[in-house]
């Protein structure tokens, strides 16, 4: 498995080598960069608040003073509960400058995931909204955590926003949480506050030290903490750069509708911007009309995304009204983007839209459609400077022959030290240095990659393979279907059937044998749903992927409780 051929360089475009050279320096180091060469630069807009690189990189400094006063030291890890905020970007960068490892914790958690994490991870302290105290509370008891630090998304609001957050979410029905305050909870503001800008001193090895544990969905089991070193995210950062050739230091306006708390966000969207000293316009919450308005009003170049956010924009009735032109380029991933949907969007922005590919645990980026290069319809593209890819045969041990499907297998820089605490599950997914993603895929004769699905969902119907992501291809093209997806669901002849889960357009009607007949044309019979779920929406991620687990469950408690009603 040593020897693959680079069919994809020859389709590279000019400006990207196939090899880069990389600082070996650790993430946070960028930040400083930023500062040093564009102090006045605008580094963070956030509902009408502006910070310069020099004022977040003085306060990330601030910041990473006072976390040793609370005897966080390196290697120690460090909870972020947030949403895109200013906070979320200078405690990341504040943490990280101590030599401590950050723990990204999706503020949506329940108490169960919450608590899982916590003690997964040792962390010792927490930085979270005052939203989600009650359930930080009712956990910690049962964790390591020694520090809270307590913020409002009001404490960066420029007047009078700040004023009137809490109009805003009363008139949102949010509940008022009244927090407590003493030596182990510690309001951020008056905390900051008290810090010094004095340089922190941290030897730091990049290579081996991590600046992240990421913890992974938990589809199989509890989540696992990815490991991810400095030179990991500094690789996967410079990657995108690269890629993204046209893009310009000090010029980008960036839409940070992503989440920082995932590492598609933190590294396509606030670690990138920090090494091109862009401007990050962050969104605390997806609105479909708010980031039309947000992306006319700031002017935005860039917008890393999913493609149920595209989906949601194209769909929405206003969106003629407003002038996305000034858009060059949207990495989309999470899922598979659906033709119709990127052809939609490159009309009304005028800008390019491509597909990519990655996992956390390879930081996240590994495979992309070139941005204004060659790309193909339906592929993933190509694999990332320095980044190896290959369809793996389990019948050959080795690499698949061209167009045969197998499971993709990726190698780089950008690939995981491993998971925490769990040497047996690195062991599972590594041949060698060869990360085994679980997906199945296969590559053409140029060297273009293409996703068929995930291993584990891939339905088996009276011995025939059925990959769900070929279905809901052929779903999104009809000219009814906003959102599709297809599941496996037992079948007593069969042994599964297929199941569609659908939602209409906005004032659009079909029927399932519309559906039925319009599959027909283009699927073989034995790969048709035979039952249809027509919904209003559908279960996702903050990330926009729709949580296939869930529809899962949902139709397993269906049946438990009819079978007690029977």
């Amino acid at each position: 498995m040593e020897h693959v051929e680079k069919k994809w360089l020859t389709h590279y475009p000019e400006q990207v080598p196939p090899s880069l050279e990389y600082e070996e320096k650790p993430l946070h180091y960028f930040l400083k960069a930023a500062a040093e060469n564009y102090p006045e630069q605008e580094a963070i807009h956030f509902l009408g608040k502006r910070m310069t690189y020099s004022e977040l990189y003085r306060e990330a400094l601030k910041f990473a003073n006072q976390l040793e006063t609370l005897n966080v030291k390196k290697g120690d890890r460090v909870a972020i509960m947030l949403a895109n905020c200013p906070q979320a970007i200078i405690s990341y960068y504040g943490a990280l400058m101590t030599g401590a490892v950050v723990v990204q914790t999706n503020p949506l958690y329940v108490e169960r995931e919450l608590e899982h994490q916590l003690n997964d991870s040792g962390a010792k302290v927490l930085i979270c909204l005052d939203l989600v105290m009650p359930r930080v509370l009712n956990v910690r008891g049962r964790t390591s955590l020694e520090t809270v630090i307590v913020t409002s998304i009001k404490d960066y609001l420029p007047f009078p926003k700040n004023v009137l957050y809490p109009l805003v979410q009363k008139k949102q029905g949010t509940p008022k949480v009244e927090v407590l305050y003493d030596e182990r909870t510690i309001a951020f503001l008056p905390f900051l506050k008290e810090g010094n800008e004095s340089e922190v001193e941290q030897t730091m090895d990049v290579r081996g030290d991590l600046a992240l544990l990421q913890y992974t969905g938990g589809t199989t089991g509890p989540a696992k903490g990815v490991m991810l070193t400095h030179r990991n995210l500094v690789v996967n950062t410079y990657q995108c750069m690269r890629w993204a050739y046209q893009t310009k230091p000090a010029e980008e306006r960036i839409l940070a509708a992503l989440p920082f708390f995932h590492v598609y966000g933190m590294t396509t969207v606030m670690n990138q911007a920090v090494m091109n000293a862009s401007t990050m316009v962050l969104v605390p919450k997806f609105d479909p009309e708010e980031v039309l308005k947000t992306i006319q009003k700031q002017r935005i170049t860039l917008f890393p995304g999913a493609p149920t956010m595209y989906i949601a924009l194209i769909n929405h009735p206003n969106i003629e009204k407003y002038d996305l032109t000034t858009i060059k380029a949207c990495l989309s991933g999470s899922a598979a983007l659906p033709l119709e949907v990127q052809q939609t969007f490159e009309r009304l922005t005028k800008g390019r839209i491509v597909e990519g590919y990655g996992l956390t645990e390879t930081s996240p980026v590994a495979i992309s459609n070139p941005i204004w290069d060659r790309r193909k319809n339906g592929s993933i593209g190509l694999p990332w400077p320095d980044t190896e890819a290959m369809i793996y045969s389990i019948e050959r041990d080795g690499e698949a022959e061209v167009g045969e499907v197998g499971e993709v297998a990726v190698r780089g820089p950008q690939v995981m030290k491993g998971y925490w605490n769990r040497p047996e599950a690195t062991a599972q997914v590594f041949k060698g240095d060869w990360f085994m993603t679980g997906d199945m895929g296969r590559m053409d004769e140029e060297g273009y990659f293409y996703i068929v699905d995930r291993k584990k969902d891939m339905i088996i119907a009276g011995g025939f393979n059925i990959y769900p992501r070929e279905v809901e291809e052929v779903l999104y093209e009809h000219e009814a279907v906003m959102e599709a997806a297809v599941i496996g669901v037992p079948d007593e002849y069969r042994g599964e059937t297929v199941k569609a889960f659908v939602v209409l357009k906005s004032g659009a009607q079909t029927t399932e044998a519309d559906l039925e007949a319009y599959c027909r044309k283009s699927l073989a019979a034995y790969k048709i749903p035979r039952i249809y779920e027509f919904r209003e929406e559908l279960p996702k991620t903050l990330v926009g992927k729709v949580l296939k687990r869930a529809l899962i469950e949902e139709l397993d408690n269906r049946k438990e409780s009819e079978k007690k009603e029977a």
